[in-house]
């Protein structure tokens, strides 16, 4: 028990290391990096994959742990906490943080300076936002994630890239100062910026000053949901992320989730129903927020060309949908969302991937790849047919023609993306817009019936249009990428590229048979989130380990 609650810090400290050592190494050495920071990655993955395990077993304190890193009880000290909705973002990000590195390890990790430092870096932020339990540090770590994805993102080099990253670092700047501005506004009014404290001490608020803590609580909101993607704070993210390259942008995905994880981790947690007259604050503004962020995102769509903008605005229309089921404020609507917010991340980070390869075939190969031993088999370009095989008027097989083995994986691997994304059967992701369908549906459970709000008709109506939306413009963009005839050359790939998108899509084809068990899961986690009182107790109830000298004077002390 105490090795495990020891084990929560892993997550942050196993990448800080990691990042020292690659600095130490210098700009040389790029392959010995690149295998220390798989190696690191994957330990991360594992240590996240066991972290998710304890918070499943049963006992004292239930499934959450809590682990004190200055040994200073809460809320004077920093606080780590993993419980089930903190765990399961770990293994997300851990997921996607492998399969993006893999993906890098081609090529993309030798076009600019640190990127293998820079990686960790980030991933250090990201299980560092997901696992503090106050305010102060959750600024820390969302500076720390930010710092390094302001180096990502510009790694390539590119007048995209330096133009869309300006406005993607002058954007996160205003949030991170609108941040401590409603973090010092709550912090004046409570006197505390512990999460756990903070849900304590909100239903005492006096009336005089609840207007204070609601303005500080809006600010906040603000500083999160220009991170999370809601429009009109959104404006930002579509360049920022298409202008990318493929590997960063992959883990740009996630990097929206903590937008929307921490939203929903504060909100359920500080405005509950416990909350007094702050309850449900600020319920409505997420639920047409989101529905607004839908609507924009789900037009805009259907007018774009590229792939890499069309994952870009899909992201916004995963971000709209799970904003307004937040605000709902029913538990197996957000259990629902959650099951959603893990298969369309996987979706999304593939389709980021993807797009490169697609978009290298349209340019006939014109991106030099060393090592020709690590392609994978080349398409035979010129087969003479067989025997009774009718030929066209350019003497070729009308039927029976080979179809080469890079354009069949990437045909079979966008059609994956396009229906998780979409939300057609048979895949998760149309499980996942089922289950919000019918948690819309049915708001208060099986057996019960109760009269839908327009929120929730708006919302339904939505979902099905946003899907159509994505329907046509998926259409029409894979049958100008694949079925219109083109005489190119099939590209290049690596096995390197090919293996993260091939993981990713076998993942969420392996939840549309495992759907049972995440759900289950997923609504666990969202009846915990919707009885905040287990994660206060854990929080304030765990004691500092008293010193040796300490527990030798008690000794003295006892007759």
């Amino acid at each position: 028990m105490m090795a495990m609650t020891h084990l929560i810090a892993a997550p942050i400290l196993l990448p800080l290391l990691t990042a020292a050592i690659m600095l130490m190494l210098g700009e040389k050495h790029r392959p010995l990096k690149a295998k220390i920071n798989l190696f690191s990655s994957l330990l991360g993955l594992f240590i996240s994959v066991m972290l998710l395990q304890w918070t499943q077993t049963t006992g004292v304190p239930g499934s959450i742990g809590v682990y004190l890193p200055g040994n200073w009880q809460a809320p004077f000290g920093i606080v780590l906490v993993v419980d089930r909705l903190s765990a399961l973002m770990l293994v997300l990000t851990g997921v996607i943080g492998v399969s993006a590195l893999l993906f890098a390890m081609a090529r993309w990790d030798g076009a600019g300076s640190s990127f293998h430092a820079l990686f960790q870096i980030q991933l250090m932020g990201l299980y560092g936002a997901f696992l503090t339990a106050d305010l102060f540090n959750l600024f820390v770590f969302f500076e720390v994630l930010l710092a390094a994805s302001y180096g990502l993102l510009l790694h390539g080099s590119g007048r995209a890239r330096v133009s869309s990253g300006l406005h993607y670092i002058s954007i996160n700047l205003l949030a991170s100062s609108l941040f401590l501005i409603g973090a010092a506004l709550i912090y004046g009014v409570t006197g505390t910026l512990n999460m756990a404290d903070l849900a304590m001490k909100i239903p005492l608020v006096p009336e005089a000053d609840r207007g204070l803590l609601h303005a500080g609580a809006g600010i906040l909101a603000v500083a999160f949901l220009a991170k999370a993607g809601m429009w009109p704070l959104n404006f930002w993210l579509v360049p920022a992320y298409s202008s990318a390259s493929a590997p960063v942008a992959a883990m740009f995905a996630i990097m929206t989730k903590v937008g929307v994880y921490t939203l929903l981790r504060l909100w359920t947690l500080l405005f509950s129903g416990q909350a007094g007259a702050s309850a449900f604050f600020g319920g409505d503004w997420l639920i047409y927020g989101g529905m607004a962020t839908m609507a924009c995102a789900g037009l805009a769509i259907l007018a774009a060309q590229r792939l890499e903008r069309m994952a870009s605005l899909s992201i916004l229309v995963s971000a709209g949908i799970l904003l307004s089921a937040i605000g709902f404020a029913q538990p197996n609507l957000i259990g629902a969302a959650l099951f959603y917010l893990v298969s369309s991340t996987l979706a999304l980070s593939a389709l980021f991937m993807l797009a490169e390869l697609i978009e290298r075939s349209r340019s006939a190969n014109e991106i030099p790849l060393e090592d020709e031993s690590e392609l994978l088999p080349r398409p035979q370009e010129s087969l003479q047919p067989p025997k009774g095989i009718n030929l066209d008027d350019e003497q070729k097989a009308v039927v029976g023609q080979v179809i080469p083995w890079t354009m069949a994986f990437l045909g079979l691997s966008f059609i994956a993306c396009a229906l998780l994304i979409i939300g057609m059967p048979p895949l998760s992701g149309f499980i996942g817009k089922l289950s919000l369908i019918g948690a819309l549906l049915n708001p208060l459970g099986l057996g019960t019936e109760a009269p839908l709000s327009p929120g929730a008709w708006g919302l339904l109506a939505l979902l099905i249009l946003t899907g159509l939306a994505s329907l046509m413009a998926f259409s029409r963009l894979g049958i100008q990428r694949f079925w219109t005839p083109e005489e190119r050359p099939s590209p290049l790939l690596r096995k390197l590229e090919c293996a993260p998108i091939f993981l990713l899509l076998g993942l969420s084809i392996a939840l549309t048979f495992k759907a049972e068990p995440l759900l289950r899961y997923t609504q666990a986690t969202a009846d915990a989130l919707n009885n905040p009182q287990q994660y206060v107790l854990a929080v304030l109830g765990t004691r500092a380990v008293p010193s040796p000298q300490a527990r030798a004077d008690m000794l003295e002390v006892q007759p």
